[in-house]
């Protein structure tokens, strides 16, 4: 790749640390943390032992959960010494939504539990976080903030709507249409919640923040659930959260289910939970646009698979035309480079960015981005690349 191959704003994000290293100069240090696991302690002290424990917490013994970071152990990097990589393009497109990084904000339900501004300044973040238009921000039906309102916050900045797929038909349709409506680019359909998964440390705190009105902003705001309610949510509260836990979730949602929702949009359609080589068939088969490789962050199923070790089954099932995103276990630059090296097309996040919206609000949050960005950029480079497009399977061989 020449300079010329480069586009002139490609940003710089491996400067970062020298940000942070110059103002050392004058005493000064970051006022937050720059690790994963400094930002997570730093978090837990912040925060109600109830919320920090429905952000950290896994299903059951928590197996999933560490089987998402073994799973990154289990391959190592090997980098290519002797190239030019002064300069780096890591822009990709996915499904028309340009980013300037694979990196996305993968959606994150009830944020307000950690931050009064919630999505807003999370959203607002990712809008910042880069150039053009920031990275794109996946919007989850269980928001505190509504459609519209997160997408009044973002302006222009790329932005996609995660749906729970609600009881009833007609309450979908209508989620589906505000999205669509509010310039949201895709719609990612969840498919491993239509229960929650048995999680100790939400049961132990008799903590589900849904019944005391977190998290349930969309349906609050929606017109077809507002008209199945005798009352207003704001003047009768309880009626209202009870017809949100009938409406959640429908667990009999089957493949047959996906030719009715393709009819109720033009935006193309990503399938959320997919770990399993025949579903990923079955997916191509049902005409979906893409695929997001994930076991919700450990939360659904304990003892499951570690979402990064099916990711190269995947997209070998796939081929090499299907949209591939990847969540879980993603902690690091080095982890996102992994993860695009083994077939994803882009990696989103999740509890990192919550635990910076945690700590300082849409400050946090894109200090977050900007860690993992600069850290992505100096992976790259120091691994030989100057292009995401060029990181493939000979970037990475199995651990010892």
């Amino acid at each position: 790749m020449t300079d010329a191959d480069l586009p002139a704003s490609s940003p710089d994000f491996a400067s970062f640390q020298y940000e942070i290293y110059a103002a050392g100069l004058i005493d000064q240090r970051p006022a937050l943390p720059v690790s994963a696991e400094q930002l997570q302690q730093s978090a837990k002290q912040q925060l109600s032992p109830e919320a920090y424990g429905y952000v950290a917490g896994g299903a059951g013994s928590e197996r999933t959960m560490r089987a998402n970071l073994d799973a990154f152990e289990r391959w190592r990097i090997v980098p290519r010494m002797l190239r030019d990589v002064s300069l780096r393009d890591l822009t990709t497109s996915v499904l028309g939504t340009s980013m300037p990084a694979p990196l996305m904000l993968a959606p994150v339900g009830v944020q307000s539990i950690v931050h009064p501004d919630a999505e807003l300044a999370a959203a607002r973040a990712a809008a910042r976080a880069a150039a053009a238009h920031g990275l794109p921000f996946i919007l989850s039906t269980a928001a505190s903030h509504s459609i519209e309102q997160v997408a009044e916050a973002m302006g222009q900045a790329r932005r996609w709507y995660q749906l729970y797929w609600p009881r009833e038909r007609r309450l979908a349709a209508s989620f589906v249409g505000r999205a669509e409506r509010a310039g949201y680019e895709a719609i990612v359909l969840t498919l491993d919640t239509w229960f929650l998964g048995w999680r100790p440390r939400d049961l132990a705190n008799a903590y589900l923040p849904f019944l005391k009105g977190e998290g349930v902003a969309n349906y609050f705001s929606d017109p077809v659930f507002r008209a199945a309610l005798e009352k207003p949510p704001e003047e009768d509260p309880g009626p209202a959260i009870g017809h949100w836990a009938y409406q959640f979730a429908n667990p009999t949602v089957t493949w047959e289910d996906i030719e009715w929702l393709r009819e109720q949009t033009r935006l193309p359609i990503v399938l959320k939970g997919i770990v399993h080589a025949e579903d990923a068939r079955r997916a191509v088969d049902a005409g979906v646009d893409g695929l997001l490789v994930s076991n919700h962050g450990g939360r659904q199923v304990d003892g499951s698979l570690g979402a990064l070790d099916a990711l190269p089954a995947i997209r070998e099932a796939v081929g090499g035309e299907l949209a591939l995103l990847f969540d879980s276990g993603v902690r690091t630059g080095a982890d996102v480079f992994k993860a695009l090296a083994l077939g994803a097309d882009a990696v989103c996040i999740g509890r990192p960015y919550v635990w910076g919206l945690a700590l300082d609000g849409q400050p946090g949050v894109e200090h977050v981005l900007r860690w993992l960005l600069a850290e992505l950029d100096l992976t790259l480079a120091l691994s030989g690349y100057t292009s995401v497009a060029q990181v493939a399977a000979e970037a990475l061989v199995p651990a010892p």
